[in-house]
């Protein structure tokens, strides 16, 4: 039997936080859970985005369990004040699902002067992560799902120049993000076994899936030529809506185990299953070494300790 949106339980009860929910994948995610009756938190990088996206989902859905938050994952000091946030606000939390990210802009730094792609989809959510750790410990089976791309079976750290000051090919830096998207997922599902930390971490990717980060890209970089090979490939992408399902249902199926990742049956497209990781997250070693060095660079700006006092229990 294929699983659809249908297979999903009820959701009442739970409260999720998604990233990036304004929209594409985030989107589509946060209207299914809110349907399901989750109390829904759109993190989104401005407030205004976030008040849109929560008009748009009080109009196509009959549940209004819907809360906002403020979440720059460009700045490392506006992830911390998002977190503190929600940790005033909510007293548990069922489900993080990290989901926002950027692909291929033009050679770009942050404030905190990390390469925006490497803080944006990896080090932010990790930081995110380990600060909201309290909150998901504080229930029973909650999840941590981190969204990658199938970049990621191309990727590689670039251990030697990983903020792109020596030399910057912008998809290699996003392949480089989107596999350490699944290193983290699959380390932090290693450290909470050891923990006996009640909390699932898993990853999910979309395929091909049609989002705003395609055109996003195009416009940034000013390439026609992209453009066009978008144009070229569009029959092979499928809808966001389907691009959404391996989340989702990393995120609901009870069948589901702590370090599996899930994507589109058919690779690039499709109802979900579980697949394959990338070869290169699978060494323990390198994890490990992403870890601790990703650890360090947060550490110099902003405070995880609640979230790595759990994890060294």
């Amino acid at each position: 039997m294929v699983w659809s949106i249908d297979s999903i339980p009820s959701q009442e009860g739970r409260t999720v936080l998604v990233t990036g929910a304004n929209s594409g994948l985030g989107l589509e995610t946060s209207k299914i859970l809110v349907n399901k009756g989750a109390t829904v938190i759109l993190g989104c990088r401005t407030l205004a985005k976030a008040e849109r996206t929560r008009k748009i989902l009080r109009n196509e859905t009959d549940c209004g369990n819907i809360d906002l938050v403020e979440l720059n994952l460009a700045d490392l000091f506006q992830v911390e004040k998002a977190t503190d946030q929600i940790k005033l606000n909510h007293q548990k939390l069922d489900l993080l699902i990290n989901n926002a990210g950027v692909m291929a802009p033009p050679q770009t730094v942050n404030k905190q002067g990390f390469e925006l792609q490497f803080v944006v989809n990896h080090l932010s959510h990790m930081a995110l992560t380990l600060n909201l750790l309290p909150l998901l410990a504080n229930t029973s089976a909650s999840r941590v799902v981190t969204v990658s791309s199938g970049a990621q079976y191309m990727g590689k750290i670039l251990w030697e120049d990983m903020q792109g000051k020596n030399y910057y090919d912008r998809w290699a830096f996003y392949s480089q993000s989107k596999l350490a998207n699944v290193m983290f997922a699959l380390e932090l599902s290693e450290k909470l076994k050891r923990s006996n930390l009640d909390i699932l971490s898993l990853s999910a990717h979309p395929g091909l899936a049609r989002t705003n980060l395609q055109q996003t890209s195009v416009i940034a970089n000013g390439s026609w030529q992209e453009g066009l090979a978008y144009k070229l490939m569009d029959p092979f992408f499928q809808s966001s809506f389907m691009g959404s399902l391996p989340q989702l249902f990393a995120a609901t199926s009870s069948s589901v185990k702590s370090g599996e990742q899930y994507g589109p049956r058919f690779n690039f497209r499709g109802y979900p299953r579980r697949c394959r990781i990338a070869p290169l997250a699978l060494s323990q070693k390198n994890r490990e070494q992403l870890w601790q060095m990703s650890e360090k660079l947060i550490e110099d700006f902003i405070g995880i300790t609640k979230g790595k006092e759990l994890l060294s229990e």
